[in-house]
């Protein structure tokens, strides 16, 4: 976000910022991912309403970045901090003492916690998981606080200001990331790391390994300029929305590779059969995304 929205930004210090188009855009974004979603889970299959399954990851995404986007676009980075840490701090709250009918509070099992409850109270049609779905309303709130780490990384990474030595820059990230980690663990012992839940321990968790992760990538492909190797990362970025909806029911990458490969996958021991199928899928995907950026002259 720090990258896309820079020109409005930009604008809005000249006074030329469409504000109304750059919300239009992020609504009309979040939206097209909802119904994409749920396309994803069978929504065009005509099942009935109580066989349709609303939630989805892209919805989370979609919805997720969009709480986000809200808070960077009107907020300046303190108070996006502090909406950080409410949100993370406020969703324990909830889930620690709000009681569920026949439950109690604080209660973490997959049917007696909070976020379960609202699923089941207000989410319509299917639950991916029968009694809550992972993808749910109540656990998306925190799921806003991952995507916000992502625009305090993007924000840290373009501010040349703070900190300009690249090298630096990788150091300072490796090191939030590792405090990153070190809270949630610490903070586990009484929230757990749950990814269904989606919890606040998960959110630290799951972005300290992010950032590690990205300040690596960040240091040999930007500061270094090791860059041929990543090539098909770019292919799979570029496209990640269709590429998903693809792999995800659209198109049957399994059968192909069996088809194009299986004289090949035969000669190969039993044990490894499989692993051979899944290289395939992954040759297919990546020559078509490929494909994909030759025709679009990228």
């Amino acid at each position: 976000m720090p990258f896309s929205y820079q020109k409005y930004f930009t604008d809005k210090e000249t006074g030329n910022a469409s504000t109304g188009k750059i919300y239009y855009a992020l609504i009309k974004r979040t939206l097209i991912l909802i119904l994409l979603g749920m396309v994803v889970n069978g929504l065009l299959q005509w099942k009935g309403y109580e066989h349709i399954r609303f939630a989805s990851v892209l919805g989370r995404i979609g919805l997720a970045t969009f709480f986000a986007a809200l808070i960077y676009l009107n907020t300046p980075l303190k108070k996006q901090i502090i909406w950080f840490v409410s949100i993370l701090v406020g969703y324990y709250l909830l889930m620690r003492f709000v009681p569920v009918p026949g439950f109690g509070s604080g209660v973490f099992t997959p049917e007696g916690n909070l976020s379960a409850y609202i699923d089941r109270l207000l989410l319509p049609g299917k639950l991916h998981r029968t009694v809550y779905d992972p993808e749910g309303l109540l656990s998306t709130i925190p799921a806003t606080c991952s995507a916000m780490l992502g625009i305090f990384t993007g924000s840290f990474i373009k501010n040349k200001t703070v900190c300009p030595n690249p090298n630096k820059k990788v150091l300072y990230l490796i090191i939030a990331g590792i405090t990153l980690l070190l809270t949630a663990l610490v903070g586990s012992f009484l929230f757990p790391i749950n990814k269904t839940m989606w919890t606040s321990t998960f959110v630290l968790f799951a972005g300290g390994w992010s950032m590690i992760l990205f300040s690596l990538f960040y240091y040999f492909i930007d500061v270094c300029s090791y860059q041929k190797w990543c090539m098909p990362m770019v292919w799979i970025g570029t496209n990640s929305i269709l590429i998903y909806i693809f792999a995800h029911g659209l198109f049957n990458f399994e059968s192909t590779s069996n088809f194009l490969f299986g004289g090949i996958i035969n000669t190969i021991p039993t044990a490894w059969q499989q692993a051979g199928v899944w290289t395939g899928v992954l040759l297919i995907q990546l020559f078509g995304l490929k494909f994909l950026l030759i025709k679009s002259g990228s």
